[in-house]
């Protein structure tokens, strides 16, 4: 099938979350793993919806033609709707009666069920079977695109006949018109590619899904229970509607269904449809396969509309044949409407890596020997060689490797630890020492040779017994190693699933120097200042002293002198003068 210019299947970025879930599933690994984010490659992708189905994050989607399946109806006078068998698994008996009303009210002038080509698809199958090789049935889309893109030495073993989607639709065509549109709505979204290719001349107008249809009942406010009952304008042929189901094919087409037969092989799931197509050629000789790509058949297509009930959507389908079997005589149709053309179409620009680039990316990881390539598959691809070729082919990343990027995290971690200026020291249940880094040596001047002693080799056990018998979670405490001449802030925790005691011990000691130097230095200050506060009080002092001395004697002298100035204004004898001059002197 050619590649469609519109992708069917793509990636809505924003809700992708770096799971890599979709390329797990993905049967074609055709996602691209950018920056931790996946986007659908359409060249690869066969659109078979698996990553759709399975994306936790809903961020798979497939391309919503509801729009322009509403435009056909609109702009034109005759549009007819084909519908897969696969419907009877989604709506209850009096549902399936009053469908084909509700298509009528959307503007479908001719409404019609899938299966009415069903049976001459499968009888012409069965016709083009040749009995000494085996042949693969082509209704299935997902799987023809598969056997072209990525089998394509098998695509002679398929059988050159159209899907019953695009039978059906040459056949409405040519009874309605060469104007006339058709809209086909069913669960699989690799019918939307099948109608877009180039060979299926007279296809589908339009591909829907259930989803789409059940979105387009809401939109036009359309409710079962409010219709009345009617028919499809077509009645398929026999056991038609089984067609849906695993072996529903040679059912059809009335040549028996046992699964046993050697004859014919029905696989369903990619997983069993792998197994066939590789062995082929060995053990499936002169058989004709009838492939479903989905598992249990079309009942599990990603168009499906909510969580799929598998074998009640089983016993759905074969309670609405036995209820309405189909009329007895087959109708009979062209054969123009049954051709179909398959081409190899393997993946353009695949390159042949060297070994030597294939081992630069396995080393890269950490996988330079055959023991470390552990394929655990969690990346997506089987094999860490399979990953090794996708990064070469720009499809995946180096770190899409869970257990490398484990160690990375790991390493880390140890380069944290190994280069702490903090001691840390781990012990066992019995306070023996397990591990400790750098920094813890030479905090407590040990090597190696203590490893396996018990802690009390180097310091105080006690505050790890405490841990150990649970008085305490966590020590907090400031201790002095005086033998160390080490001060240290210590934590000390359990890690309990361990069962392991961890110690975090931080170097105080300079600051705690410090600490006691700064105290030292305001002593010596408050002793200087209090040692000077007294001798200026003892200056004091002894000035007072002093001036009440000299204050005394300044008295006297001013008397004296006093006296001596009254003596003369009384201009006293000279005797009289002298005389107490003499006293004053004397003085």
């Amino acid at each position: 099938m050619t590649k469609t210019t519109n992708p069917v299947v793509f990636t809505d970025k924003a809700e992708c979350r770096d799971c890599y879930r979709c390329l797990r599933v993905c049967p074609v690994k055709a996602i691209r793993m950018e920056n931790g984010q996946a986007s659908v490659d359409s060249e690869r992708c066969i659109a078979c919806g698996t990553c759709i189905r399975e994306c936790p994050q809903g961020a798979k989607s497939f391309r919503n033609d509801l729009e322009r399946a509403i435009r056909l109806v609109e702009q034109n006078a005759v549009v007819a709707v084909s519908i897969a068998p696969s419907f009877a698994a989604l709506f209850s008996g009096w549902q399936r009666r009053r469908l084909p009303s509700a298509l009528r009210y959307l503007g479908f002038s001719y409404v019609a069920e899938t299966s009415v080509a069903a049976h001459p698809v499968a009888v012409e199958s069965l016709r083009l079977h040749a009995p000494n090789r085996s042949s693969i049935c082509t209704a299935c889309p997902a799987v023809v695109s598969y056997v072209e893109k990525y089998v394509p030495e098998l695509v002679g073993n398929l059988l050159p006949v159209a899907s019953p989607m695009v039978t059906h639709a040459r056949m409405i065509k040519e009874k309605l018109g060469s104007d006339a549109k058709v809209v086909f709505v069913g669960p699989c979204v690799a019918k939307k590619a099948e109608a877009e290719n180039c060979e299926n001349e007279g296809a589908p107008d339009c591909v829907l899904t259930f989803m789409e249809l059940s979105e387009w009942f809401e939109r036009a406010d359309i409710h079962l229970d409010r219709l009345e009952d009617s028919s499809f304008d077509e009645e398929p042929t026999g056991q038609s509607r089984l067609f849906p189901l695993p072996s529903g094919l040679t059912k059809t087409a009335e040549a028996g269904s046992d699964n046993l037969s050697s004859e014919v092989i029905a696989v369903s799931g990619i997983d069993d449809l792998n197994a066939l197509l590789r062995d082929l050629d060995e053990n499936a000789a002169k058989s004709l396969v009838e492939p479903l790509f989905c598992s249990q058949g079309c009942i599990n297509g990603p168009g499906m509309p909510g969580k799929q009930k598998l074998f009640q959507n089983r016993n759905s389908i074969l309670s609405y044949s036995e209820e309405s079997p189909g009329k007895k005589q087959s109708q009979k149709i062209s054969q123009n409407f049954l051709r179909a053309n398959y081409k190899p179409a393997p993946i353009a620009g695949s390159k042949q890596f060297s070994e030597s680039e294939i081992q630069m990316i396995l080393e890269a990881t950490g996988k330079t020997v055959q023991s470390d390539q552990l394929n655990c598959g969690a990346c997506g691809y089987q094999s860490c060689r399979d990953k090794a070729i996708a990064v070469l082919e720009g499809l995946a990343e180096i770190e899409m490797c869970i257990p490398y990027m484990r160690r990375l995290a790991e390493q880390r971690t140890d380069r944290i630890i190994e280069t702490s200026p903090n001691g840390i020291v781990m012990l066992n249940e019995k306070l023996c020492i397990i591990s400790m880094n750098p920094a813890f040596r030479k905090m407590f001047f040990c090597s190696e040779a203590v490893l396996g002693k018990h802690v009390s080799y180097l310091v105080d056990p006690q505050p790890f017994e405490k841990i150990l018998t649970g008085s305490q979670s966590l020590i907090e405490e400031t201790v002095n190693h005086a033998k160390y001449s080490l001060v240290a802030h210590q934590i000390i925790y359990q890690l309990q699933a361990e069962k392991q005691i961890v110690g975090i011990f931080v170097n105080i000691t300079g600051s705690r120097k410090s600490q006691e130097q700064l105290d030292k230095l305001r002593a010596s200050m408050i002793q200087q200042a209090r040692e000077m506060l007294e001798h200026q009080i003892k200056m004091a002092q002894e000035l007072a002293m002093h001036l009440g001395q000299s204050t005394a004697q300044g008295e006297i002298l001013i008397e004296n002198l006093l006296k001596l100035a009254s003596a003369e204004s009384e201009k006293e004898d000279p005797k009289k003068r002298d005389s107490q001059w003499d006293i004053f002197t004397s003085k």
